[in-house]
């Protein structure tokens, strides 16, 4: 969340309110060949920040190639989504790699979508672990700062964007570019962590969207009712989730009605 570092004065010279705002992200470009996952078209009218799959859990050239060109029609900040090299299990499955493969993965796949993006006039604006990959860069601070290191090679200045926890730290403590989210469509234990879906059903948009406003004020609530701090300044929606399209509606309506400007974390990137 960013504030203006003054706030503006109105007519009787009181200070106005500052304005908060907030990214919403997204999950995106996870057909693959003629198999056809979500609805991109749509979900972009709602969202601010795209993670675009670049060919191991989803995704192909043309599809990375469209949802580029899409996002940036959108005026989106389009970011890259490297998973591990499953689709059979959509990338959530763990699978017991190397760290120098995990990077070497990573590494692979963001340049692949770079590639694709610069011949569409578009710069990456961050990078986005995908499903079971994310997990362990999350948890493993070692793994974080070695990948993000490399990623400076690649682009300087280019930031991960990764949930709160011990990598979050590690990274700001290396002086390496980072943006903490959460996803909002999925529960949480009390400690925080997400309650993964092996296959996302349909959830209720008005529920997600009482998330939304906690998680934009750094709170989330958790499966026993519990609230926990959150401090995230993006949080993600899945587009492979049934009704993803309504959920985004709803989130993005919820915190316009709270006078949360929703803008890309990542400003204007093309």
């Amino acid at each position: 969340m960013s504030c203006g570092a003054h706030a503006p004065q109105d007519k009787s010279g009181n200070q106005a309110r500052a304005m908060k705002t907030f990214d919403i992200n997204a999950d995106a470009g996870e057909s693959f060949g003629r198999w056809k996952l979500g609805n991109d078209s749509e979900l972009f009218k709602y969202v601010t920040t795209v993670n675009i799959a670049c060919g191991y859990h989803a995704g192909d050239p043309a599809t990375m190639r469209e949802t580029v060109a899409k996002a940036r029609d959108n005026g989106l900040a389009v970011g890259a989504h490297p998973g591990y090299p499953d689709l059979l299990g959509f990338g959530r499955r763990a699978i017991p790699v190397t760290e120098a493969d995990a990077v070497d993965y990573m590494l692979y796949q963001v340049g692949a979508l770079q590639g694709i993006a610069a011949s569409e006039g578009v710069r990456l604006s961050h990078v986005k672990p995908h499903g079971s990959l994310y997990a362990e860069v999350a948890r493993n601070p070692g793994l974080a700062v070695r990948i993000s290191t490399l990623l400076q090679r690649l682009q300087p200045g280019l930031p991960m964007l990764i949930a709160p926890g011990p990598s979050t730290e590690k990274l700001r403590e290396a002086g390496l570019p980072v943006v903490a989210e959460n996803a909002v469509d999925l529960d949480f234990d009390d400690q925080g962590q997400n309650i993964i879906e092996k296959t996302p059903a349909s959830k209720d948009p008005d529920t997600i969207a009482g998330q939304a406003l906690l998680m934009a004020n750094g709170q989330a609530r958790t499966v026993s009712g519990a609230v926990i701090p959150m401090p995230v300044q993006s949080m993600c929606i899945h587009g492979d989730r049934p009704n993803a399209v309504d959920i985004a509606r709803s989130v993005r309506l919820a915190l316009e009605e709270s006078n949360i400007t929703v803008r890309s974390v990542f400003g204007s990137e093309n």
